[in-house]
């Protein structure tokens, strides 16, 4: 069996040597966010465009205030928006507005919580350095510099950026359309009344929530019986999309045919097992130029193996990097007792504020209790062979997205 981190690697691998690069599309602006952009973008000006002030107060030469307190003249005032047509001389001051243009002859604001009007004149009481309270121009950004690539994913931060250099449309790639399968002649939608001995179809929906965070577009299919046919049916049409994610059927059980009617289909596997719990037999394979996830059937192992495998291979879909897998250290609240020679991903929840932060392993009932999962904020790292942690000793932790 393969480590975990193996086998992410074998995906980023296997997805980036495929060279799979999505189409484009320009969207507003305002339907950019978490979207990947697909053009460079680069400053269209210098930023900022002028010598902008930081602060409320007087623009000054710094020369004149070598001794304080000093009076000088008072020339009007600026504010943002403003430019002053004349010059800053010896002995002169203007009165300024944060965010406006510094004016010639200028070298620094003096705040004004540090000046005294008095009667067109100014008395300014402390000193000031050559270049204070004042951002020169370019010294964010200087005209034509790139400022965002190609493959970013978009936030809040990009997105008042490409506000900023004019962007009201953005060319991004499409979003990569994930087919979700789930399996098992136990599964009735999520709508039905359940038998004694059946479940609802909540991997779907999970995984569909999954896709949609990671920046694709879920197309849900449904249920596939325990049946050769009608899997096959499925899988078919499930490979006419970017990626196909599967769930249920992939352990050792007489009625597990995932990886039969994908080797029926033409399949090749990188991996068929991960030494993980919950999540071990995860299979990842190339079905028909298409890739191929058969996720375990249990809800905590499907939500896992999602996060650690599935994802990277949407973002590269999608023309992203790959996310990082981003662990923490965080003293562990409770003592944990494992017998397992896997690395467990335990639900935990982060407890405290500041430097006390603190992680607990939550009560659950293995890898179908969703109850305790939901309940959950972050997963509990358990390296293999582990068998006792202390409380207080650091742990890994590995934050639950959303």
């Amino acid at each position: 069996m393969l480590h975990y981190l193996e086998a992410r690697e074998k995906v980023v691998s296997a997805v980036s040597a495929r060279g799979v690069r999505p189409t484009t599309e320009a969207v507003p602006l305002e339907s950019s966010l978490d979207r990947v952009l697909a053009e460079e973008v680069v400053a269209d000006r210098d930023y900022p465009p002028f010598d902008r002030s930081t602060r409320d107060g007087f623009a000054v030469r710094a020369a004149d205030l070598v001794q304080v307190p000093v009076t000088l003249k008072c020339l009007g005032e600026v504010k943002a928006g403003e430019a002053y047509p004349g010059t800053v001389g010896a002995g002169d001051c203007l009165q300024i507005m944060t965010g406006a243009p510094v004016p010639a002859g200028a070298d620094a604001v003096a705040m004004i919580e540090h000046t005294e009007p008095k009667a067109g004149q100014v008395v300014v009481k402390r000193r000031v350095e050559t270049g204070a309270n004042v951002v020169p121009r370019g010294s964010e950004a200087r005209q034509g510099i790139p400022l965002l690539a190609a493959g970013t994913r978009i936030g809040y931060a990009e997105v008042s950026l490409l506000g900023q250099v004019g962007k009201a449309r953005v060319q991004v790639y499409r979003r990569p359309r994930v087919a979700v399968l789930s399996t098992g002649d136990e599964v009735v939608p999520v709508e039905a009344r359940p038998g004694p001995s059946q479940i609802r179809n909540s991997n779907s929906y999970s995984i569909a929530a999954q896709v949609a965070l990671r920046g694709g577009e879920p197309v849900l299919l449904g249920n596939a019986r325990d049946d050769l046919a009608d899997l096959k049916r499925l899988v078919r049409r499930g490979l006419e999309e970017d990626l196909l994610v599967l769930s249920g059927g992939v352990s050792m059980g007489k009625y597990d045919l995932v990886e039969v009617v994908l080797r029926q289909l033409g399949a090749e596997f990188f991996f068929d097992a991960v030494a993980i719990r919950p999540g071990r037999p995860a299979v990842f394979g190339s079905c028909q130029s298409k890739f191929v996830f058969g996720l375990p059937g249990n809800p905590v192992s499907t939500m896992v193996t999602f996060t650690l495998f599935v994802a990277p291979a949407i973002a590269l879909l999608g023309g992203a990097a790959p996310p990082p897998l981003q662990f923490f250290k965080a003293r562990l609240a409770e003592p944990v007792k494992q017998t397992a020679q896997l690395t467990l991903f335990l639900p935990a929840c982060l407890e405290g504020e500041n430097a006390d932060v603190a992680v607990r392993a939550l009560p659950w009932q293995g890898s179908g209790d969703v109850v305790a999962l939901a309940r959950s904020n972050c997963f509990l790292v358990v390296p293999p062979n582990v068998t006792e942690l202390a409380a207080g000793s650091w742990v890994d932790v590995l934050p639950r997205q959303l």
